[in-house]
């Protein structure tokens, strides 16, 4: 099963988590923060930096995916309009890219952070690796 790594103190991406959770009816993915013992062993286990946390990561059949590669990779197995985001591909990737790491860098400062990880719901925890 595809796993998403986020960080989990991230407004934003606490944000998208919950948005992929509700269009994900298929129930494809799931999720790992980027700070949790799990998502700290996978960042090791596929050699990404710290940095890397910086940016959504989909593991999917042991291929890694960051950034706007990961956003389309998601956005293909989501319903509704989150689909939308698979349009970026038509985008050359070092603009598409140039536009994430803008928001990924100031994604505190725009959207707040928490001092720890959002606890998923009951209904979702089955789909959180931590």
């Amino acid at each position: 099963m595809p796993i998403i790594l986020f960080d989990g103190v991230c407004n934003f991406c606490n944000r998208t988590v919950n948005i992929i959770l509700k269009y994900d009816q298929d129930a494809h993915f799931q999720f790992a923060p980027s700070q949790s013992t799990a998502g700290i062993n996978m960042l090791q286990q596929y050699k990404l930096d710290q940095k890397a946390s910086a940016s959504v990561i989909l593991i999917d059949n042991d291929k890694v995916y960051t950034k706007t590669d990961a956003v389309i990779q998601i956005a293909t197995h989501l319903k509704g309009w989150p689909r939308l985001f698979m349009g970026l591909k038509f985008i050359p990737k070092f603009i598409r890219d140039l536009g994430y790491d803008l928001i990924a860098k100031n994604r505190y400062f725009l959207f707040g952070k928490k001092e720890t990880c959002s606890i998923p719901s009951e209904k979702d925890s089955k789909k959180f690796i931590l």
